[in-house]
């Protein structure tokens, strides 16, 4: 063999080179297979001295030599395998030595003799050339001649995992009697080199980290797949410590290959390397491509934090680890491809789940340092987490209690929320519109976003305090002011039929939900945010009447189809608002006496919000809202006017806000639609009428305790609602549009300013407010009486609408019950202008003699007899009250 030396094989004539590695090769085989006295496999000095020439061949790059090299390996391993006991690490690196020059054929058939050792050699290799089996392995996948040899090393290393963990105790027990340290990686002073064992297992990690950014798609993929659910299955096999390098040395370098490679790759398809194959277009560059690294990688590393998390926080930089991949997810969230930052937001929330049944160890930790057993029950899924049979270690929920050690990292995962709303919620820039490069995320980003907030206040709601909750509110109101873009909205805005809250809308009222049970159940210093959490509900409120916008983006209305097409539609927020608004009234009914609720003046605030929807009425968007809204005020007063008189101070400037409310509902100009049916137009006359009956009932029985410039109001708004039905300029009889005057409305008005015109005997406290309701009583009847003499002169021989009539006929009633009542007052309870204004009541009540209704002419007679005690001589003065 010595006379045969590898040199032949390199000679330039094909012929005499196949002769030397014939006679080679032979010899080797022969050496092998001979019968010696000391068994070969316990003679290390004689198989390196045999194997020896087979391994020079590996430097002579002529493709025949090395077809017969790799042909000769694979007949000695099926022959003569079990007796490599030492020569191992010279078979494995002529199988590892075929590079990229020697072709697919050659690569393939090396591989061969890889597969071959892996499913028939593991179990005789000696633990100490584990590691030049995974390297090789590792080699074979990184080759750029054969993808789907690539792909079958990787299925090689996950197998060769399972070998180590079903054979843990043996390789531990050799390694340690061998006393050998891997090196795997290159160490720092800072970073202590891992136990054989351990290094082993951080060889396989190195390895698929690697792989995990190939240049191919698949590669990455597989790779990525194999090293993460390598590390979950097996990652309790590690001891404390190794789980420092398996951060700074395989996990957080990985992250940070992808980035760069992601941020740099081409957004051009390139059909070079595609060819003729059909790619999805979500796939078709290699920006996109390895957008899907970048997922899986960062949902990794996530998932692996989550289940390793009280292990990992063991650690001295632990907090340094933790604001590092927060600042991934950041950077990641922000990225302009929606993939990439959705899949941040789930990463998000994957690390905030802290609790569910990936964190099988965790109750475990004391037997890491000293053990290398796993928990019973654990199962290997190479697809997913080790979980564990035991239903005791699944958790159903976030850990909602942080020991004060977490609170700091849980603040800057807090942060990094904050950054992540404020920075998307931002509007594009002039430039960007003009270049028409305007991005805005999605609405699954944002749902994602706003649904990651609810498991962080879990963990931070210890330490919120006022300053966070108007950042969240911002973050809030950006995110649902963005508009969708108009080719996916009919995917996420609903047919009018089936309007409903859209997701990103019910994570905004779950967040809300979340704040309010915290408040409501938390110390003095969060419930004194109430006033901010009303003004945030409110603010929802008014989306439901008017949309908001998205800065100065040209966006279409929900529901508007004519006028030009918009690249962006803004939401339709009815639901949303309506939710709202419930929300807002059952918060107000819980913390009405509330100091910090009181001294905000939010009883004002929310009916400054309800005075928007009820002032348009007919305009709004839905009737359902001003509906919804009308019933909520209602609750609304029953709660907070009782509270109001007992603080008076707190509530002076509210009286003028419900005056103003009260106006703009009964008379809004906003008219009824001409297609209103009848009966809808008594149902919405009817919540005209319990606002007159709220005023009767809770408003003025209470009149000497409130503010007169706010009853005068009230009393102008009666009189007006009164003669409200009379305020036509047409006379014509119309029985569709008489049936459509607001005859309960003016009754009702009547009624009750006729109610509190009666003048007792004494002088009482409610004194005033009879002056007040005496004298608008007058001017109503007055300006009824001359506006029914003009109109029957006008309709000739026409008679007027029935309503007109009945009105008519109830106020000559009305004047002859108050005349009835002020000739029995006390002569001092009368002021003279009322009596002045009666007197003058008296030309016109003549006008009306000429009137043909029977049910006129009979009231009109009865008023008129109650004039007779008015009647005196010229010069009389006294006016004798009683007589």
């Amino acid at each position: 063999m010595i006379l045969l030396h590898p040199q032949i094989c390199q000679h330039s004539h094909a012929e005499m080179r196949a002769w030397g590695a014939e006679a080679i090769t032979s010899l080797v085989k022969a050496a092998l297979a001979y019968k010696y006295e000391e068994p070969l496999c316990e003679n290390l000095k004689l198989q390196s001295t045999i194997l020896s020439p087979l391994q020079e061949l590996s430097s002579i790059p002529y493709n025949d030599i090395r077809h017969r090299q790799l042909e000769s390996v694979a007949h000695i391993l099926q022959n003569t395998g079990a007796q490599l006991l030492h020569g191992w690490s010279t078979v494995l690196g002529i199988i590892g030595a075929v590079t990229k020059e020697h072709g697919e054929k050659l690569i393939q058939q090396a591989f061969q003799c890889l597969q071959l050792v892996v499913t028939d050699f593991l179990p005789i290799i000696k633990p100490v050339y584990l590691q030049v089996v995974v390297q090789v392995a590792a080699k074979f996948g990184l080759q750029q001649q054969e993808l789907n040899v690539s792909l079958t090393a990787i299925g090689l290393l996950w197998n060769i995992s399972d070998f180590f963990f079903q054979n843990r105790q043996r390789i531990k027990q050799e390694l340690d009697a061998e006393g050998s340290q891997a090196d795997v990686c290159p160490s720092t002073d800072s970073i202590k080199a891992p136990p054989p064992f351990d290094a082993l297992w951080m060889c396989l990690f190195s390895q698929l980290g690697q792989l995990c950014v190939d240049s191919r798609p698949a590669v990455r993929k597989s790779a990525g797949q194999t090293l993460f659910s390598t590390i979950s299955a097996h990652g309790t096999l590690l001891q404390h410590q190794t789980w420092h390098n398996v951060l700074w040395q395989v996990l957080f370098p990985l992250l940070e290959n992808v980035q760069k490679f992601s941020s740099s790759a081409s957004t051009i398809r390139d059909k070079e390397s595609t060819g003729n194959i059909l790619i999805h277009h979500s796939r078709d560059t290699a920006e996109k491509q390895w957008a899907e690294t970048r997922v899986l990688s960062l949902a990794g590393v996530a998932r692996t934090f989550n289940a390793k998390r009280k292990m990992l926080q063991g650690l001295g930089d632990f907090p340094r680890a933790w604001s590092l991949l927060l600042d991934h997810i950041e950077v990641s969230a922000l990225c302009r491809n929606a993939e990439v930052s959705l899949a941040a937001l789930k990463s998000f929330q994957e690390i905030l789940q802290i609790g569910r049944a990936s964190r099988s160890f965790e109750d475990g930790d004391s037997t890491v340092q000293g053990a290398i057993e796993p928990p019973s029950g654990e199962v290997i899924n190479r697809t997913g987490e080790a979980t564990s049979k035991k239903p005791e270690l699944c958790s159903k929920g976030p850990i909602s209690d942080s020991s004060d050690n977490d609170i700091p990292l849980w603040s800057a995962a807090w942060r990094v929320w904050l950054n992540i709303g404020m920075e998307v919620t931002k509007p594009p820039e002039p430039s960007e519109k003009v270049a028409g490069r305007v991005y805005l995320p999605s609405q699954n980003f944002l749902t994602a976003l706003i649904q990651t907030f609810p498991p962080l206040f879990e963990h931070i709601k210890s330490r919120f305090v006022g300053a966070d909750l108007h950042k969240l509110s911002t973050v809030l109101r950006g995110t649902l002011c963005v508009p969708v873009q108009n080719d996916s909205s009919p995917f996420i805005i609903p047919s009018y039929p089936e309007v409903t809250v859209t997701p990103l809308q019910e994570a905004a009222l779950s967040a809300m939900e979340t704040l309010i049970k915290a408040v409501q159940s938390g110390p003095d210093s969060m419930q004194a945010t109430y006033p901010d959490i009303f003004h945030q509900l409110l603010t929802f409120i008014t989306f439901g009447v008017n949309a908001p916008k998205f800065g100065d983006l040209e966006a279409k209305t929900f529901g508007i189809v004519r006028g030009p097409q918009s690249d962006w539609v803004i939401m339709n927020f009815v639901p949303f608002a309506e939710r709202a608004v419930s929300m807002a009234v059952d918060l107000y009914r819980s913390t009405a006496t509330h100091p910090a609720v009181i001294s905000s003046q939010i009883l004002q605030h929310i009916l400054k919000t309800f005075r928007l929807p009820l002032g348009l009425k007919y305009d709004c968007p839905s009737p359902t809202t001003w509906m919804l809204v009308a019933d909520s005020l209602f609750v609304v007063l029953a709660v907070g006017l009782p509270i109001a008189r007992q603080h008076r101070k707190e509530f002076q400037s509210m009286w003028a806000e419900l005056a103003g409310l009260f106006e703009d509902f009964l008379f809004s100009p906003h008219s009824c639609p001409p297609t209103l049916s009848v009966e809808d137009f008594e149902r919405d006359e009817s919540f005209d009428c319990r606002i007159v009956q709220l005023i009767r009932d809770n408003i003025l029985p209470h009149a000497s305790s409130l503010y007169p410039e706010f009853m005068v109001k009230i009393m102008d708004i009666l009189n007006r609602g009164s003669i409200h039905s009379t305020t036509s300029d047409c006379f014509v009889a119309d029985t569709e549009s008489s049936r459509k005057l607001r005859e309960d409305l003016a009754r009702t008005c009547f009624e009750t300013l006729l109610q509190f015109s009666f003048v007792s005997d004494t002088i009482s406290e409610q004194g005033q407010l009879t002056r007040l309701a005496v004298m608008s009583l007058l001017r109503r009847c007055h300006d009824v009486i001359t506006k029914y003499v003009e109109d029957e002169r006008l309709s000739g021989k026409c008679p007027l609408p029935r309503a007109r009539l009945v009105e008519m006929s109830s106020v000559l009633k009305a004047i002859t019950t108050l005349l009835q009542s002020l000739k029995k007052a006390p002569k001092e309870n009368v002021e003279h202008n009322v009596w002045k204004q009666v007197i003058k009541l008296y030309p016109a009540l003549v006008e009306c003699t000429t009137s043909p209704s029977p049910q006129v002419s009979k009231a009109l007679r009865d008023a008129l007899h109650e004039f007779c005690d008015l009647l005196a001589p010229p010069g009389a003065i006294t006016l004798t009250n009683g007589n």
